[in-house]
């Protein structure tokens, strides 16, 4: 049976409801975050402030000291009504806004600032499904990428459909000379790349794989180093290249292409599994 998106967000829900995402460049980008558009609110009017980092039980945000925020909040008896907006962009450009009915947990000084502090909201009831969406994919492709990073999808026109990739055809830059080449597999971990060159010539050289994808679209840059060359039959000018990426910069959105397609692969071979009659003995009925 095919999981359904609320048996989906309930699995995202469960499995990652205390888990904190700190709220990096790359993070806020992934899950298409608008830094301009947060807001805290109560009856009283509403104010600006920093996302600082959140889970599916909590958020942390930044604000001034001096501001009407700080006043309202720091008192024995913080304003009825407090929510957290915030704001994303969906793939058509068009924003949504998200309202967090929370409580003030807690006040501390930021990095031991006498001008802002860090204020710790929990929520009074559970987010709404598309904050669940974004940040449950999100934490999925984290945890995936060390469980299965060897998990290797050989690049085909089907596996490329299913991963947004519109062409093979790649492009890589070796010591600073971007040359084409042809994609073979990929993984949480590397890629394997076919390339014209000489395998001595290339090994343990670094790399940075150019890999567009659709849906969104964009180019997701790739470093990592050759970590292994083997030569193409009948080809004494070419070689396939394995790919070892440097983890510390792989991007967010590359892991989630990543294990969207391997998650639906999953998803397929299960489905399939529970489709198939099951084996009765010899003159069963």
């Amino acid at each position: 049976m095919a999981m359904t998106n609320a048996t989906l967000l309930t699995k995202f829900y469960e499995n990652y409801k205390d888990t904190e995402i700190a709220f990096t460049k790359d993070i806020i980008k992934t899950i298409a975050l608008d830094p301009r558009q947060i807001f805290l609110k109560c009856t009283e009017g509403q104010w600006a402030c920093i996302i600082n980092s959140m889970s599916f039980s909590l958020a942390r945000i930044i604000i001034g000291t001096k501001g009407g925020a700080y006043e309202k909040l720091a008192t024995p008896n913080p304003p009825a009504g407090l929510s957290l907006r915030i704001s994303f962009y969906k793939q058509d450009g068009q924003q949504i806004s998200i309202f967090l009915s929370c409580k003030v947990k807690e006040i501390v000084p930021y990095m031991n600032s006498k001008d802002l502090v860090i204020v710790t909201l929990t929520y009074t009831q559970r987010p709404p499904e598309d904050l669940i969406e974004r940040m449950g994919r999100l934490l999925e492709a984290n945890d995936n990428a060390l469980k299965r990073k060897e998990d290797r999808i050989p690049i085909n026109p089907e596996s490329c459909r299913k991963l947004g990739i519109p062409k093979e055809e790649c492009m890589a830059t070796i010591q600073n000379v971007p040359r084409r080449c042809i994609l073979r597999d990929i993984s949480f971990g590397g890629a394997k790349i076919v390339i014209l060159g000489v395998a001595k010539f290339l090994m343990g050289k670094e790399v940075q794989l150019s890999l567009e994808f659709d849906d969104p679209h964009e180019i997701i840059q790739l470093k990592g180093k050759i970590s292994s060359v083997a030569d193409v039959q009948g080809r004494k000018d070419m070689v396939v290249a394995g790919i070892v990426y440097d983890e510390a910069t792989l991007s967010l959105s590359y892991k989630i292409h990543i294990n969207n397609y391997l998650t639906s692969a999953r998803k397929a071979d299960l489905n399939q599994q529970s489709d198939a009659p099951a084996n009765t003995a010899d003159g069963a009925i």
